[in-house]
């Protein structure tokens, strides 16, 4: 059976936008503060503590892996949104507005993410989570190499490509975790 990775897209990207936007009733638009290397660094402590549980197999915070990747996906959304009109103290965005980027950005997303599925040939299905953890990380790396060379490239893609990436993966990463949890539903 063909699995419906456009709907697993969208089911994955709700649970995280549901959590974005409870946030943003508790916390506002606090986030505009962060610069970019904020918001690579962010990332990292998720994707960090991702692998530090897989290579345990255990952890004593009450989260597991689940919560790390909607983070790891909801930063890169922001970090776009900060790209596109950068850091600020202005800190009362209307939540409409920022939901319309929300919905922008993740858009732009699975679109990216259509296209190499169909080139890839959903390859990610073969894939570890623990791969995908190890591919953000590297996209990690990648990015804050990118910000110490004050945006310069060579041949590489910029940094919001990588940013992309990491939605992409961090979803891939909710899909088979949540087949995991479910192998029925597949």
């Amino acid at each position: 059976m063909t699995a419906d990775t456009s709907g697993q897209f969208d089911s994955a990207i709700k649970a995280c936008k549901d959590i974005f936007l409870a946030k943003m009733k508790d916390y506002g638009s606090a986030w505009r503060v962060l610069r970019p290397e904020s918001l690579t660094d962010q990332i990292y402590i998720k994707a960090n503590r991702i692998r530090s549980i897989q290579g345990k197999g255990t952890h004593l915070v009450v989260e597991d892996e689940w919560p790390e990747f909607i983070g790891i996906i909801n930063y890169a959304v922001i970090a776009l949104i900060q790209l596109e009109l950068g850091n600020s103290d202005e800190m009362n965005m209307n939540p409409g507005e920022i939901e319309a980027y929300y919905d922008k950005y993740v858009s732009a997303a699975k679109s990216l993410m259509m296209d190499k599925n169909h080139d890839y040939d959903e390859a990610w299905r073969n894939m570890r989570v623990s791969s995908l953890t190890d591919i953000i990380l590297m996209k990690l790396l990648r990015v804050k190499q990118i910000e110490d060379n004050k945006g310069r490239t060579f041949i590489s893609e910029g940094v919001d490509a990588n940013y992309f990436d990491m939605i992409n993966y961090g979803v891939f990463a909710l899909i088979k975790l949540s087949e995991q949890k479910n192998p029925v539903a597949q």
